[in-house]
């Protein structure tokens, strides 16, 4: 096994285990190049590329809590059903909880008919894990 971490540092086991550890790493870049579309653009000031890239980072920030929270609320099996349209037990990715998520619609409400939100699909209300009847408005 050749690496850059000195013999007396770690060994054998220790390395591989921080090799395949790099996976994680691997896939949250695959998240800015895919569900956050980074793509090239032009700015005149570098302050502005600065921001720009800062929001991005702030967007894969809320994206990786988002899939942490669901996995975390999923148990020690962190699977799933109803994902995939043949129902096979899998563990969800920010990407999937992004998708099934994004289809939610929020029904508008007046003083006497709170606002509700419309679920279009079982999955939608597993993964919100939440009481969604009653409001969160506050009450005057």
């Amino acid at each position: 096994m050749l690496t850059s971490i000195p013999a007396n540092q770690a060994d054998p086991a220790q390395v591989l285990i921080h090799y395949k550890g790099q996976g994680t790493v691997e896939r949250r870049y695959h998240d800015v190049k895919g569900p956050l579309a980074i793509a090239p653009i032009f700015v005149q000031h570098n302050r502005r590329v600065a921001a720009l890239i800062q929001v991005i980072c702030l967007a894969l920030l809320v994206f990786c809590l988002i899939e942490r929270q669901v996995r975390r609320a999923l148990g020690p099996k962190q699977t799933m059903a109803g994902l995939y349209p043949d129902n096979r037990r899998i563990r969800p990715t920010g990407r999937m909880i992004v998708y099934h998520l994004g289809e939610l619609t929020l029904r508008i409400g007046n003083i006497t008919d709170p606002p509700t939100v419309q679920i279009t699909r079982g999955v939608q209300l597993h993964l919100l894990d939440t009481d969604i009847g009653t409001t969160r408005w506050p009450h005057t």
